[in-house]
């Protein structure tokens, strides 16, 4: 790391965030949002759009198994259907949200069937049926967005993300000057990382969403997730004989009389905990890099079904729909009421970002070192890399690296892992390598830990503050995930997408003073015992701490305020690596004059779809 100027100064001893900002207001839409049921709720989404999502499972066009790897005779990793749910910015106000006299519906944060899932958690965390109990309350958490809601059709007004978020819901109308009367919003391709679900980041989607994004979260299907059913077509398409016949896949008995599949997390052979940094074993590499196949695979399904409806062929989307009723884990709801008509043309397939968490991260990259087969991406934001699971890049394919604009956000625990830090650095200085650097920044939010980016710190803010020693705010953490990578696209998205993007001014954090890590001085560091490492902080005086954490950021604040001192940005992140005002210039420069899709990727996508549905039809591509 090179070292700059401007290190972070001497803090006041406590290993505490002295000076951290209060979180965004997010007004309560009912009364599972209230304080009255406390570990039920997620926080409500601080945009100034209302948030709806689909939840979408179809068969694969390309079904097929990955890798030889098998357990009970049965190959683990195939590709049969794609699972997903669409969270994107909705069309009217909460109070106006009713369809057919009756008020939509919410989508379930655990998904159904609720112990099942419980039990599949269990499994993956080593307690079993004892998890069961924990995710009581999670058993009736649903996200604060609306089921098939109408997707926006309006500019919603510009929101200020640095001065704590509105207060309500504006309901004004804020549309650019020579922009068209309804937005065409940019699409993120979402990737969750192990023991994650399509639900499990519901709030960084739905708070994408909310600021004018269609996201796209994939359920995995790699035995990476603590559980997951794979249903079948009762005829025609998608019925297990079908797909046994079409991608060499194998069922058992009791997969064929049931009519789905069970897939739990698959932990490698001899070596179950391959993900641990202390693994003297390392990575099961065979494991991790079929898993990383095969997630690619369903990404690129799932632009495919995004393709079909941008084309405005929902309705055979829905038509091929297993996620309604009379499948498993399934809602009555499916796909009803959902207007296709209004989809046409409304998100751009071209510019895409691709985001991920762990080793959904390490998923986009590999995605992102791939650009002739996803040369729809543009940009890349990876949130806690898990190093480890990436495949390393190709010695005889120097081509195949990242040349796109690259976020990468660290918990201040993945920091203190060396070998995993030292990867996310090199992950940086590729992108940023000539002779077409690509504008990319590194930064690590002071008091995460690795799952302070997923709704666990959300719903479980004691578990992780008592052990895992999470001292941020997980609300605030969640402000500053999405603040800089709203920041960041701002900066790479060509401007007629980038004016979408429902934020302003935002709080600077990518404009910061950068400091290395070992410039910063250790009575800010929470580095805990080597023992530990990755996996929790260390607080000094904690015993003081625990009598009041929000009492003591409270005297902090007041204090700071009393002498003066406003909030800076390194009281809450530490911005190790940033690009020059020039780089990024000369990417913008070359972005707003290519369309970034080449049309051969189009037609394909248009031949997939047409095949399995309209063969007559022509794919409109108003957005690009």
């Amino acid at each position: 790391m090179p070292r700059f100027p401007g290190a972070l100064q001497k803090g006041d001893g406590t290993s505490k965030i002295p000076n951290a900002r209060e979180p965004k207001v997010r007004q309560p839409r009912g009364w599972r949002d209230s304080s009255l049921v406390p570990g039920s709720s997620l926080p409500t989404y601080s945009g100034p759009y209302p948030v709806g999502t689909m939840e979408i499972e179809v068969p694969a066009q390309n079904p097929r198994h990955f890798s030889k790897i098998k357990r009970n005779h049965q190959h683990v990793l195939q590709l049969e259907t794609v699972l997903m749910t669409v969270y994107y910015p909705s069309s009217h106000h909460e109070r106006n949200l009713d369809q057919q006299g009756k008020k939509l519906s919410r989508e379930l944060w655990l998904g159904r069937p609720r112990v099942e899932m419980a039990r599949g958690y269990g499994k993956f965390a080593g307690v079993g049926s004892l998890a069961v109990p924990l995710f009581l309350p999670a058993m009736f958490t649903k996200l604060p967005a609306y089921r098939n809601a109408p997707v926006a059709n309006y500019w919603a007004e510009a929101t200020d993300t640095g001065d704590g978020g509105p207060k309500a819901k504006p309901s004004g109308r804020s549309q650019p000057e020579g922009a068209p009367d309804e937005p065409c919003f940019p699409l993120i391709l979402f990737s969750h990382g192990l023991g994650g679900t399509r639900t499990m980041y519901s709030s960084v989607c739905g708070e994408f969403a909310s600021y004018g994004f269609v996201v796209c979260a994939i359920e995995h299907r790699d035995g990476s997730g603590p559980r997951t059913y794979v249903n079948h077509a009762k005829s025609g398409l998608g019925t297990m004989i079908e797909r046994e016949k079409e991608g060499d896949v194998d069922h058992d008995a009791t997969e064929k009389k049931r009519g789905y599949d069970v897939i739990d997390y698959l932990f490698p052979k001899d070596n179950p905990y391959d993900t641990s940094p202390k693994n003297d074993k390392g990575v099961d590499r065979e494991l991790r890099d079929a898993q990383i196949e095969l997630r690619v695979a369903e990404i690129e399904e799932a632009y495919y079904v995004m393709s079909e409806i941008h084309a405005g062929r929902g309705q055979n989307t829905a038509d091929r729909n297993l996620r309604t009723e009379g499948y498993k884990a399934s809602s009555s709801h499916g796909l009803k009421g959902v207007d296709w008509n209004r989809w046409k043309g409304r998100f751009h397939l071209d510019h895409v970002t691709a985001c991920g968490h762990s080793f959904g991260a390490a998923t986009v990259t590999e995605m992102l070192r791939h650009g002739d087969r996803f040369n729809y991406l543009s940009q890349g934001i990876i949130y806690d890399i898990w190093g480890a699971g990436t495949t390393p890049p190709e010695e005889e394919a120097p081509h195949h690296r990242i040349h796109t604009p690259l976020l990468a956000v660290n918990s201040e625990a993945f920091t203190y892992w060396p070998s995993n830090f030292e990867l996310v650095e090199s992950l940086i200085k590729e992108a940023q390598a000539e002779p077409e650097p690509a504008p990319s920044w590194l930064m690590t939010l002071r008091g995460t830990v690795h799952i302070s980016q997923s709704d666990f710190s959300l719903l479980y803010p004691k578990v992780c503050s008592f052990f895992l020693k999470m001292v941020a705010n997980p609300r605030r953490a969640l402000d500053l995930n999405i603040n800089a990578s709203l920041e960041f696209l701002s900066h790479v998205l060509p401007a007629d997408l980038a004016q979408v993007n429902r934020a302003y001014k935002n709080e600077n954090l990518l404009e910061s003073e950068p400091s290395p890590l070992d410039r910063i001085p250790s009575t800010q560091l929470h580095r805990p015992k080597d023992d530990f490492v990755a996996v929790r902080l260390k607080i000094r005086h904690e015993w003081l701490y625990r009598l009041s954490p929000r009492l003591f950021h409270a005297v902090n604040r007041k204090r700071a305020k009393r002498t003066g001192r406003a909030p800076e940005t390194g009281d809450e992140i530490w911005l190790h690596v940033k690009p020059t005002p020039e780089s990024v210039q000369r990417h913008l420069e070359k972005s707003e004059g290519s369309s970034g899709v080449k049309e051969e990727k189009f037609e394909e996508a248009e031949a997939m779809m047409s095949e399995a549905t309209d063969p007559g039809s022509k794919q409109q591509d108003a957005c690009r």
